[in-house]
């Protein structure tokens, strides 16, 4: 990497640190993951190994106090955030990453999962599917109870279906899982009153869906979180609405579910309180109460420091004064969250409910796209602002799911490579400004959305600008500023015209099915990105063949090299999910396949 460059970036990551540390008293740095080569298979208590430069870094996936657990404990859980979180309280309704983080101390799924992000018979519920591999037969255990003290049935996860499909539901769970069961697309349509693939039995414990299509998807796809129906209404009745169920106080302020600890109150955007659910049906859960507050990213060490929070996902850009820190230890592990920049392709036809590539698009020439991705020197990144935590993605399936390509290097850091791409394409400098004009000799301007939060988002847009600008190519910011989360996802649903490049992360689902982002119908595919070949691809993932292990894998890596050669997202960075947990805290792990730490958590002073 040139010199030049180098100190662009220390230079910006100085600027951001002394404005912080003016505001906060104390200057801050940031974190966060490892290497995408090999899948990491951690199991509990197991070490996973990273490297900084020379240094090998270690980081459990468990906490190491094995100290008893005092009686009616309390544990102050931090919510990392800039801004505040949206309150969407449901597992059918909700959109980001806060309002789950949320959920996850009150809402449960019939089914739990193993290490592997596979379904198991460990939760509520237990299994069993057919021979044909079409219908899956889920049976409730006693005594699972709401948390009003009713008692949780079959028809509640019927429920789910029937909101997710309802011709009015508008949010983003209506995908292939759901589509495909049996008499979905009717109902979804209008055409039909109920789902004739999903059938209840006489007693309410049971339930059986039966899909249209048998696919591998059923072990780590399958929806098995059930919605309250008599709590919420019942919207088959005509007795609410879809759209009165989504901005109630019954998911707003006053959610239920039936985990180990019930919503006692919301403060909305700021804080939740939760008590323990004495009935709940594993047992008694170990802390009396869980206090979650918003903490903003600048002020988390402290908080941890000082004992105001006990568990906390841990941002990057502490990690450097974090981690000899004698208040809690980091616990860390591969996630399954990627970063990328996103181009801006078409739109989404509502009246069709599908995506449209718009062939006068800025960059509808892939050339551009792929040039952009050859520009960005990630690498530097990783090291520079993530110590070496964060590393270069190559595709858009992370190193976890055990389908992605490893032999695929994506398109590394290059930027003769680039300069070429765009000279190939006819964008080339007519006035000599420095900047490329298009193909057709116009100004040619990008307009780059990207969010706020955090010490890093500034330096890195300007970063990725700077990264263009030296392949000749002007982007400004959106607005000209960052934007806030929730903004920022408000634009691209909304489909704001003047957005022409955006960067974002997705956390995407254990199913290793990339159609919920990348499929024609998704409403999350915020590039309206389609093809011939894309649909035939996603379809071949999840068809009886895909039952196949190599067939699948050979199908996901046909889709992966099909995505870095037309790059309707570029990946930046695979990344370590980090946890700060205070060293009072017992029983608490982040491996993948552990689903006790909710209810068997809890402190030891």
């Amino acid at each position: 990497m040139a010199k030049k460059q180098l100190m662009m970036l220390v230079s910006l990551m100085l600027v951001l640190s002394v404005f912080l540390a003016a505001c906060t008293g104390k200057e801050k740095t940031e974190e966060e993951e490892k290497d995408p080569a090999k899948p990491a298979e951690e199991k509990a208590g197991e070490k996973v190994e990273e490297k900084e430069g020379n240094e090998e870094i270690t980081f459990p996936v468990e906490v190491s106090n094995k100290a008893e657990v005092v009686e009616d404990g309390e544990l102050v859980y931090g919510l990392v955030s800039s801004d505040p979180f949206k309150g969407t309280l449901s597992p059918v309704f909700y959109s980001d990453a806060p309002d789950a983080n949320i959920m996850q101390f009150f809402a449960e799924d019939f089914l739990a999962a193993d290490g592997d992000y596979l379904i198991t018979s460990d939760g509520a519920a237990t299994y069993e599917i057919s021979d044909d591999n079409k219908t899956i037969t889920m049976k409730l255990k006693d005594g699972v109870k709401w948390h009003d003290g009713e008692p949780v049935k079959a028809s509640d996860l019927l429920y789910s279906y029937e909101i997710i499909g309802h011709p009015d539901y508008t949010a983003s769970r209506y995908q292939f899982s759901i589509s495909n069961v049996e008499g979905m697309p009717a109902y979804h349509e209008g055409k039909a009153d109920t789902i004739s693939g999903i059938e209840i039995s006489d007693d309410d414990k049971t339930i059986a869906i039966t899909f249209t299509e048998a696919t591998p998807s059923i072990m780590s796809g399958v929806w098995t979180a059930p919605t309250p129906r008599h709590y919420l209404g019942d919207i088959t009745t005509g007795e609410t609405t879809i759209e009165e169920i989504e901005s109630s106080d019954k998911i707003r302020t006053a959610p239920i579910g039936f985990g180990p600890y019930k919503v006692k109150k919301v403060v909305p955007g700021e804080s939740v309180q939760y008590e323990r659910f004495d009935d709940y049906w594993r047992g008694k859960p170990n802390l009396k109460s869980i206090v979650l507050k918003v903490v903003n990213s600048a002020s988390i060490l402290q908080a941890l420091e000082k004992g105001e929070v006990d568990i906390a996902e841990f941002p990057t850009d502490q990690y450097l004064n974090a981690k000899d820190s004698e208040q809690f230890e980091l616990l860390g592990r591969i996630g399954l969250v990627y970063t990328y920049i996103g181009f801006n392709l078409g739109s989404y036809d509502e009246a069709k409910e599908e995506n449209v590539m718009d062939p006068d698009s800025k960059l509808a020439d892939k050339r551009v796209r792929q040039a952009m991705w050859h520009a960005m020197d990630n690498e530097v990144v990783g090291k520079e602002m993530y110590h070496d935590l964060r590393i270069p993605a190559t595709t858009l399936i992370t190193p976890v799911i055990g389908f992605h390509d490893s032999e695929n290097p994506g398109r590394p850091y290059d930027p003769e490579k680039a300069k070429a791409l765009l000279d190939e394409a006819g964008f080339v400098d007519v006035n000599g400004d420095g900047f490329r004009e298009d193909a057709d000799g116009n100004e040619y301007v990008l307009n780059f959305l990207t969010m706020s939060g955090g010490e890093v988002a500034e330096p890195l847009a300007q970063w990725y600008i700077q990264n263009w600008e030296d392949v000749g190519l002007k982007v400004e910011l959106l607005d000209g500023r960052l934007h806030e989360m929730q903004a920022f996802y408000d634009m691209l649903q909304t489909g704001r015209k003047d957005i022409d490049v955006f960067q974002g992360a997705w956390s995407i689902a254990s199913d290793p099915d990339p159609s919920g982002i990348h499929g024609r119908k998704s409403v999350s595919n915020y590039s309206h990105y389609t093809s011939e070949k894309n649909d035939e691809l996603l379809a071949a993932g999840t068809s009886v063949k895909a039952f196949d292990a190599d067939y699948r894998r050979d199908i996901y890596n046909q889709w992966q090299e099909m995505m870095v050669e037309d790059v309707s997202l570029a990946p930046t960075l695979y990344r370590y999910d980090l946890e700060a947990v205070s060293k009072r805290v017992v029983n608490y792990s982040i491996d993948p396949g552990s689903d006790l730490w909710l209810y068997e958590m809890g402190v030891s002073e």
